[in-house]
């Protein structure tokens, strides 16, 4: 369904005195955001380990390890800053914030909830037990004011922060996080189009921020080679000593030599490419070279985020000395690179976008990039590969150590095994996520589990933790980008089946719903993935402590939680999603 045109111009951002007066005697407007570096702990921050508690309940203590663990330079992009991933997704509005936000949960009771505002501790109400001990609300704007533009002027002045998905919410895993969605996705296409595997053929992306890393990964997991363009050769090099790249590649010639080689041995491999994919991608072109799968994962919702051509410390220097002109420069190669991506499909390569809305970018650039009825040239992988997975209540679930004993973990997966042994498909991701992926910071899993699933084995982990058979209580959540948690026309709900692609009633009704069945700390964010405007997305977590009262929490927010997503999706007309709830017992009113 494409896009309406707005009809109301977003309102400036009017911070100036009334008066001429007035005006002479206000401060100037800060020209970067307030960082309060001199708050900046002294020992660098990474998640307490072990049994040890620093807060008066579990509860708060894994919201506080959980952030830590999203600021742990091992884990977040910029540390600094507080940025976790995506651009400018940040943990904490300022290092003075968190330091607040820190101490409020070591002093909160067991009965109350801190209230965050875009990374600002703001409150603290005196709740009960059974509730969210943390609700947070992130980069939230009224429609008509939700402009990258006025959010922008509003964060220089530190009123509010970018939360993206995870980061501002503090559940983010490093790039596992969205590893086994990835895996799901390129697994789909070499059953659609590939006779059900990817060996034989060449994946050419671009983007290795922090979330990047899955599709090399996700590719190589499938049995295909993936080519993956990155301008910033720091970041090559980290995925490589990472594990998320298996080598780098000297220059564009070498690279493509590596891909045939082993292509032609039909053996998994993922090579890195310092360089600019609006340069590269057309040389691809002009050589002929036949690409079998063209995506992206860059981070394009932000114009600031995006590299555009040119010699890199250049670009990076005039992003700081002109934003304005660099924005230019990089919705300009932003169209480039979308360009050579409909071009490469026209030649016959399987395109697919899962980057953060280069599409919506490039079609702000003057490209054409929908169709006669709208829709665009080349699919999300949404509604291309994954929808059939959310009309079940599936979508990636995760769970994370508090202990920081990676043995937890392994013991859940042999748990998780258990739990459903005719699930082929899990087990072999298990296998192959023991085998290739790395635990970065506090160590976790994620896999996919849909209505009915979640909740059993929740209780599962429940009673993992209550045995002592694992060293600590386990941190239970999801990314944002799930089965009945987000609005996201760009991304997640692009081409839904009744048209209902910009309705964002879903994502509020799912934060408030995990708060009334007693999640313990839940999060509603605005354009986390595409941008300042283009989504709405809530987030859930909840701890596994091992006690009884527990256990009945979980299977209430762990059935509820993945419930959205059926009812979503039943609501918009996917049959699949409507037998599911016929088959479960979802009650859905008129169907039952």
């Amino acid at each position: 369904m494409s896009q309406p045109a707005s009809t109301t111009a977003a309102p400036e951002l009017n911070l100036e005195a009334t008066s001429v007066s007035d005006a002479a005697n206000q401060p100037a407007k800060p020209t970067q955001r307030p960082m309060y570096y001199e708050y900046k702990p002294e020992q660098t921050v990474k998640a307490q380990h072990g049994p040890e508690l620093r807060c008066k309940t579990w509860e708060a203590e894994a919201a506080l390890r959980m952030l830590e663990n999203n600021l742990d330079p091992a884990v977040s992009l910029v540390y600094d800053e507080l940025i976790v991933y995506g651009g400018a997704g940040r943990a904490a509005r300022n290092w003075k914030e968190y330091q607040t936000i820190v101490k409020t949960l070591k002093n909160l009771e067991a009965d109350e909830t801190m209230l965050v505002q875009s990374g600002k501790a703001v409150g603290v109400l005196r709740t009960w037990a059974h509730a969210p001990r943390v609700l947070i609300a992130n980069s939230n704007l009224v429609p008509a004011w939700s402009t990258q533009e006025y959010f922008d002027e509003l964060d220089k002045l530190g009123l509010m922060m970018y939360g993206q998905m995870t980061a501002g919410s503090w559940i983010y895993i490093a790039t596992q996080g969205i590893l086994q969605g990835t895996y799901e996705t390129f697994a789909a296409v070499g059953d659609k189009h590939f006779g059900g595997t990817l060996a034989g053929t060449v994946t050419v992306t671009a983007g290795l921020g922090g979330m990047s890393g899955a599709q090399p990964l996700a590719v190589t997991m499938n049995d295909g080679v993936c080519l993956v363009i990155e301008p910033i050769d720091a970041r090559v090099k980290q995925k490589v000593q990472e594990g998320y790249l298996d080598e780098q590649a000297r220059d564009l010639s070498h690279a493509l030599a590596l891909c045939e080689q082993y292509k032609a041995e039909r053996k998994g491999w993922s090579i890195g490419l310092t360089g600019n994919a609006a340069t590269v991608l057309p040389e691809l072109l002009a050589q002929g070279y036949k690409v079998d799968i063209i995506t992206d994962q860059t981070s394009a919702h932000d114009l600031m985020d995006y590299i555009p051509e040119g010699d890199i410390d250049q670009v990076l220097q005039l992003r700081k000395d002109q934003p304005e002109e660099f924005k230019r420069q990089a919705l300009q190669s932003i169209v480039k690179h979308c360009q050579a991506i409909i071009d490469m499909q026209a030649a016959g390569s399987v395109a697919l976008d899962y980057g953060n809305n280069l599409r919506g970018q490039a079609e702000k650039g003057g490209l054409n990039v929908r169709d006669e009825n709208g829709q665009f040239l080349y699919p999300g992988f949404v509604p291309g590969y994954i929808r059939p997975l959310f009309c079940e209540g599936k979508g990636p679930f995760r769970w994370c150590a508090l202990s920081g004993d990676p043995q937890d973990i392994l013991r859940i997966d042999r748990a998780l095994l258990e739990t459903f042994p005719d699930n082929k498909m899990l087990a072999r991701w298990i296998e192959k996520a023991q085998a290739k992926v790395p635990f970065i910071g506090l160590p976790a899993r994620v896999c996919w589990l849909g209505y009915g699933e979640r909740e059993k084995f929740g209780l599962v982990i429940n009673d993992l933790v209550a045995r002592g058979e694992v060293s600590a209580p386990i941190v239970i959540g999801r990314d944002h980008l799930d089965c009945g948690s987000v609005a996201s026309p760009n991304r997640e709900t692009e081409g839904m089946k009744d048209g209902s692609d910009a309705v964002a009633d879903w994502p509020l009704l799912n934060a408030l719903a995990n708060t009334a069945s007693g999640a313990d700390w839940v999060s509603l964010h605005n354009g986390g993935g595409v941008g300042i405007g283009n989504s709405t997305h809530s987030g859930m977590v909840i701890v596994a402590t091992g006690t009884p009262e527990k256990a009945e929490r979980l299977r209430r927010v762990l059935t509820t939680d993945p419930g959205m997503g059926v009812f979503r999706h039943a609501d918009a007309g996917y049959e699949l999603a409507q037998q599911v709830a016929e088959e479960r017992g979802v009650k859905i009113p008129g169907r039952e």
